[in-house]
This record gives structure tokens, sequence and C-alpha cells, in this order.
């Protein structure tokens, strides 16, 4: 199939290695929990483990601030978990994911321009939905999404985190991943520093909805675009699920051939990635959006990170 000047790589079932890959690396997130919990019991309690988006992507916890007293609560279950009071807002650390199988983050391979598009020249940008590198000019199809994500100290008062590096990352509308199942795409990849708010703008399509996953989008954060070269330095690999209401009415479109299909066998409760996350850490990580499908739409959430 063709997409602009790009073929896709059809050798293999995209979907079902991905579905698999995924599966593989949570078992492997799953180990590694159970692992640190291990080590917090032997502890007495003595050590809290919060598992903020290390550089292994090991642990996974819930931190919650509610600015506005000075007291401070914790306690430790499956996935530890942290609640402090202190003045004005709340801001909370979403769950710890795989990078999944195409990151292109300089963690794996790819027989496509580069295996980490960290380091490329060009992925400094706003609007990801051309490619960047090579000499292909295509540009993704699909329905825009304008997303905003605020960056917060979790241990400041949910203050605004400036100048952190914000890498994002996701499928076509059809379900497939530049520089790996289109290799010699680049497109809906883009990093971007946070300004004076904590604040970063991408300017996208909308996901696709292939087999075995939610709608989701990628991300990792780094305190800096200086240690944005790998993902091994990232404070927080995580993802972002997209609200069903939004999905139903994306799908329904021609552009989203096979979505409607595979979005209507999947739930949040039943994905490999989201189905044993929190309600905390849902809500921060499902963006509010607003918006239609003929003139676009609007993502906005805000994450915490545990400096």
């Amino acid at each position: 199939m063709q997409h602009g000047d790009i073929t896709e790589d059809t050798s293999h079932d995209h979907q079902s290695e991905g579905l698999a890959a995924d599966l593989a690396q949570i078992e492997r997130l799953r180990v590694g929990r159970r692992r640190a919990l291990a080590l917090f019991g032997s502890a007495g309690g003595s050590a809290l483990l919060f598992g903020c988006g290390g550089s292994d992507g090991a642990a996974s916890s819930t931190t919650t601030v509610t600015t506005s007293t000075a007291t401070a609560t914790a306690t430790a279950s499956a996935t530890a978990t942290a609640t402090a009071t202190a003045t004005a807002g709340t801001c909370t650390v979403p769950a710890t994911e795989t990078n999944g199988p195409y990151p292109a983050d300089g963690t794996n391979t790819t027989s496509g321009l580069t295996s980490n598009a960290l380091t490329a020249s060009g992925i400094v940008r706003s609007d990801i939905r051309s490619s960047f590198l090579g000499s292909s000019t295509a540009t993704a199809v699909g329905v825009q999404l304008t997303l905003t994500l605020t960056v917060v100290d979790v241990n400041n008062g949910c203050a605004p985190l400036a100048g952190y590096a914000v890498y994002i990352w996701h499928c076509t509308a059809d379900g497939y991943y530049s520089l790996y199942t289109l290799p010699n795409a680049s497109y809906l990849r883009g990093v971007q520093v946070t300004d004076t708010n904590g604040q970063v703008t991408f300017t996208t399509i909308f996901p696709g909805c292939y087999s075995g996953r939610y709608p989701h989008i990628h991300f990792e954060v780094f305190s800096s675009l200086a240690n944005a070269t790998n993902a091994n330095y990232a404070r927080l690999i995580s993802q972002l699920a997209l609200p069903a209401a939004a999905c139903n009415e994306v799908y329904a479109l021609s552009a989203y051939p096979s979505s409607k299909t595979n979005f209507a066998n999947v739930t949040l409760s039943s994905d490999n990635v989201f189905g044993d996350n929190t309600d905390a850490q849902l809500a921060v990580m499902t963006p509010t959006v607003t918006g239609s499908t003929t003139t676009g739409y609007t993502g906005t959430t805000t994450i915490g990170i545990a400096t």
C-alpha cells in the first residue's frame, strides 16, 4: 500500500508483532515491579519506591500531589503509591509503560532510515505530520490533532518544568509506524522543549487503532534536550490513551479503514498496557480532547514528573 511516496513493508504482520512485542515488554516490566516490591518488603517499608520513569522503566507508580496544606501520606501496594498535600492544583505521575516495538529511540534496531530519531537533525519540531529524513516529503493523512502537554514537578507543588524535552510518536491512520513498517517515512515523530509554562505543543493526526491495542500515543520525557539522545536517559516513558468519544467520531471516517472494527474489540480495561492502571493514572494519561472531524481536535493533559 502506498502512503504518498512511501511504500509499506508488508512482509510481515506489524500488528501481530507489535502486540507480541508489547506483551513481552510488559512481562519484563512486571518482573521488575515484583523485584522492586520484594526489595521494598525486605526493607520493612523503610523506603518508598516511586518508579517515576527512570531509565530502565522497570517500576510503575502513582504519585499525586494536591497542593493546599503541608501534610503528606504514602502507601505501598502492587504499585507503590504516594500522595502529598501542600497550595493550589493537582498533578500525577503517569504509569511507566513500554515504549513498544517501534520507538526509534536508540533501544532497538530497524531497517528504516534510522534506529534513533532522537539524534537525527530535524527531530525538534512542533508539526510532526511530514517526513523529515531522507528524500521523502510524504505527509501523514488523517484528522488533525493539536496536542499540548504540560510538564510539572510533583515534588514542588506542581510547578511547571521549563527546559524539559518531550518526544512523542504514534501510528498512522492505517496503524503503521514510520521507520519500521514504513521504513522510508519519518513522520509522526518529534521532540519539543517545554517553555516557561512547562508546555509543549505538537500538531499531528489522530492515531488509528490497530488490532490488539487501545488507541494511544507514546511519549518520553527528558530533563533537557541535551539528554534526549536515547530512551535510557528518559525521566519517564509512558503512553497516552485517546478518549473513546473522539475515537468513535474519527474512526467512522473512510481515512481510518480498519480502526472502527479494531476499536470495537478493545477497551481500556482489556488493553495490555492501560488495563492495570489506576483511575488516577488513567485520568492524566487520557488527554481532554475537544473539536470535530471537520475542524480538527485539540488535546491537553498535565504530566507530573518527580524530580
